[in-house]
């Protein structure tokens, strides 16, 4: 007697991983372990493309970025739906979002997708811009002599949305620090908002551009006067604005827009192998650096004339090297 066993097709797994704010390095090390294994990348706008070279070169890379003014390679939608057909086909997925998911990132809808479709997943937290914006501006967004309370508001609400779900007449001197995430476009209704509500009109505001990259740029106001400094600076999307009296501790405190490289871009020639530790210094002084290898390193076809060269050594006074790389062929060589 014969047993008939049904194999149902194998199902993978979706990892919800949030990339950070900008700077690679602030990925966390359990989303960098499941990028060197995933079989698919679905990655946003605001990830950091350098991530992506944690993948295995065998992997799917998708790009699901969304920018302002409708400019969406994928709906959410269609996202939701991209995560389930993937998964499904058994693979393992790594949705790769900007900042934290879970905090503005729409992350929730997409985890709602995948457990209505019985898909197995997990979620990993982000480094969220909010936090890293404020930081890299030199601006601690609690402190026990300014403030101990600190609000996370959206300043792009759902389209269609008959309410609005921001109760701006407590936000307004209910926290001592509020960071608006996707705010540039409707700054001037924001800070009058704010200001018809109670809130200072010479509130100390900062605005803050693509926050932890070497090319980050901040700029200061207050909330009668940002939305003039920010359209005189040019500063659009994506930034964050950042209201309260800690933004005054920029002067004393910022760090990162002062190093002396930055604002520099630099391009490295030299091979991958050996750029990576240039690149490493360069940006630890706040270069912006591109890896473009100009050169490719091979051993010699024929080694006649080094041969005889080694054989006559002792003979030589002095043995002058052109580079690193022929004092490394050298001596596997010798």
């Amino acid at each position: 007697m014969k047993n008939h066993i049904k194999h149902s097709a194998p199902t993978g797994k979706v990892y919800l991983v949030g990339a950070g704010p900008g700077d690679p390095g602030l990925i966390t090390l359990r989303g960098k372990y499941l990028l060197e294994r995933a079989e698919v990348v679905v990655y946003d706008y605001l990830a950091n493309k350098k991530l992506l070279n944690y993948v295995p070169d065998d992997a799917t890379l998708i790009y699901a970025g969304k920018k302002g003014g409708g400019l969406h390679a994928f709906t959410q939608e269609g996202i939701n739906q991209l995560l389930v057909e993937q998964a499904s086909a058994g693979k393992r997925v790594v949705r790769l979002k900007g900042g934290d998911p879970f905090i503005f990132g729409r992350g929730a809808e997409e985890i709602e997708e995948l457990v209505q479709a019985g898909i197995e997943f997990e979620v990993v937290p982000g480094v969220t811009s909010a936090t890293a914006a404020a930081t890299y501006a030199g601006i601690p967004i609690t402190h026990r002599d300014y403030t101990a309370s600190v609000a996370f508001v959206t300043g792009h609400e759902a389209p269609g949305k008959k309410e609005s779900n921001i109760a701006w007449d407590k936000l307004a001197t209910g926290a001592g620090t509020i960071v608006i995430y996707m705010g540039i476009k409707n700054l001037p209704v924001i800070t009058r908002k704010l200001m018809d509500n109670g809130r200072a009109p010479d509130t100390p505001v900062a605005v803050v551009r693509w926050a932890s990259t070497p090319i980050q740029h901040s700029v200061v106001g207050t909330l009668e006067t940002i939305t003039d400094v920010v359209q005189k600076a040019g500063i659009r999307p994506p930034a964050l604005v950042i209201v309260g009296e800690v933004v005054k501790l920029r002067k004393s405190i910022d760090w990162f827009e002062t190093r002396p490289l930055f604002g520099k871009r630099m391009v490295i020639t030299r091979t991958r192998a050996q750029a990576s530790e240039l690149v490493a210094h360069l940006e630890e002084y706040g270069a912006e650096c591109l890896e473009y290898s100009t050169i490719h390193i091979e051993p010699l076809d024929d080694y006649q004339q080094l041969d005889q060269a080694l054989e006559r050594i002792k003979s030589y006074d002095w043995i002058l090297f052109t580079s690193l790389n022929a004092i490394t062929y050298f001596f596997k060589r010798l």
